[in-house]
């Protein structure tokens, strides 16, 4: 086994045991049931794993007893406190940057589906891909904004993300509110790896709004690649002898709407890129860039202070003709000019890194199968699949490739180079056997003597589905 990786792996695995307040034996052995699991779908069915050595009541408790709250008003701040404390344990994993100069980051959001959960507080109607034809993207439930670290990788390699913090979405709230809220703990933390370097964040069109801008842009080592609506309007810089004029100063100029092409200027510089091909036609990427571009703000919001770059990125065929509808990307923040056009591009494909993680979560690691009528626990469980995801991340350079007797002769499978999430995870087994664990043997202590004869529980109050703007 890779020693190094061996030491690393052990050592988060005993930083991670030593948070756990209460339940640390039960969580240790849920964290490892959740990552060598195959085949279980439902939360309930991780009690069956051979690394989970405890009743299934035992998994129940642990999840509950993840976040310890002695007084109910007073719940934000300890999960703030532990949503910090996990965060300086897993950044003390992350590599540094080595072929870029730069540390990459992102934050998105992702749905929770709770549609049949009456009893669940505070949901709302969130975003929800649907892949049905005319049917509208909306489901009930919850949603959460996950902020994540993209390693280094080469081309060939499978895509992974480190999940930083998740937290969730209230209903009182937006995706950019959370997701600036994020941005301001892992910068703010002096003990973070990255802190005082240059720090590249990429994010959706949520992440182009004032509210989020106007955060980021405070940071003197913080630049943001974000994509930009094409129905927007921005302005260019004021000309200098409108300036001049007295009176309140003019802090924006000329129109530059994004679909009428006849306010566009000449872009400031230009760049062209192959393409992947498609059906051995060779395609061009066409990155058009105008600097020092403004965007109207609001009140408290003033965004005449946060120059940017714009750029819109358009594939052609080798006949010149469109491939797809061409998109729009922003790079604001004060070092903006120390990203190349090409690098502004690749780092933002890189988000889509992200979207491999959520989806990996939610059908391997149960991430949305929790199903539970308290909200508290639900945040927890979302937290534990964190941890999981992290502890399958610092194994990889552990695992083995275990094809299926269908898949051995599939290109993947040929090669010992790196491997994916799911390779990692059947392999765990054999690795956590080899590692350890922290966690004691369980004791049995006899049969519990449940509830009194007779008693009668109180339904459950519905809560209502809450729609934003209301």
């Amino acid at each position: 086994m890779n020693e190094k990786a061996n030491t690393l792996i052990e050592q988060f695995r005993e930083q991670v045991y030593q948070s756990f307040t209460q339940c640390a034996d039960a969580l240790m052995d849920l964290m490892d049931a959740l990552c060598s699991q195959t085949a279980a779908q439902s939360v309930a069915e991780l009690s069956l794993e051979a690394c989970f050595r405890r009743e299934y009541s035992s998994l129940y408790k642990a999840i509950d007893q993840f976040l310890v709250v002695a007084e109910e008003e007073i719940v934000e701040a300890v999960r703030g406190k532990k949503e910090k404390a996990l965060l300086e344990i897993i950044a003390g994993y992350v590599p540094m940057p080595e072929k870029q100069a730069y540390w990459l980051l992102g934050t998105d959001a992702t749905p929770a589906p709770r549609q049949f959960a009456r009893t669940v507080a505070d949901r709302g109607y969130v975003y929800y891909p649907n892949a049905v034809a005319d049917n509208k993207p909306v489901t009930i439930g919850h949603q959460y904004v996950v902020s994540v670290h993209l390693p280094e990788r080469e081309a060939e390699e499978p895509p992974w993300a480190v999940p930083l913090i998740a937290r969730r979405v209230s209903s009182q709230e937006k995706e950019a509110e959370v997701g600036a809220a994020l941005l301001t703990m892992w910068m703010d933390d002096e003990t973070l790896p990255w802190h005082g370097d240059l720090c590249v964040h990429v994010g959706d069109s949520r992440y182009s709004t004032p509210e989020y801008l106007s955060v980021s842009g405070a940071y003197e080592n913080l630049v943001t690649v974000s994509r930009f609506r094409s129905n927007r309007t921005v302005h260019r810089q004021p000309k200098p002898e409108v300036c001049n004029t007295g009176g309140h100063p003019t802090w924006f100029g000329e129109a530059f709407r994004l679909l009428d092409p006849t306010t566009w200027h000449e872009a400031d510089e230009t760049l062209e890129l192959p393409y992947q091909p498609y059906r051995e036609r060779v395609q061009v990427m066409h990155i058009q860039a105008w600097h020092d571009m403004l965007m109207r703000g609001k009140k408290n919001c003033p965004l005449h202070k946060y120059p940017f770059t714009l750029l819109r990125i358009q594939v052609l065929d080798p006949d010149g003709k469109p491939v797809f509808k061409p998109w729009w990307l922003i790079i604001s923040g004060h070092r903006r000019a120390e990203l190349t056009l090409e690098q502004a591009y690749t780092t933002y494909d890189r988000r889509s890194d992200q979207e491999h993680f959520f989806r990996f979560a939610k059908q391997r690691l149960l991430l949305t199968r929790f199903q539970t009528p308290d909200l508290r626990r639900e945040e927890n469980w979302w937290q534990i699949v964190q941890l999981a995801y992290t502890q399958l991340w610092l194994a990889r350079p552990l695992a083995e490739n275990l094809p299926r007797p269908w898949e051995r002769y599939l290109p993947r499978f040929q090669s010992d180079g790196p491997v994916s999430p799911s390779t990692v995870q059947r392999d765990f087994k054999r690795i956590i056997r080899q590692l350890g664990t922290p966690a004691a043997d369980p004791k049995p202590r006899g049969y519990s003597p449940g509830r009194p004869r007779g008693t009668r529980l109180p339904p459950r109050v519905r809560s209502p589905v809450v729609k934003k703007g209301a």
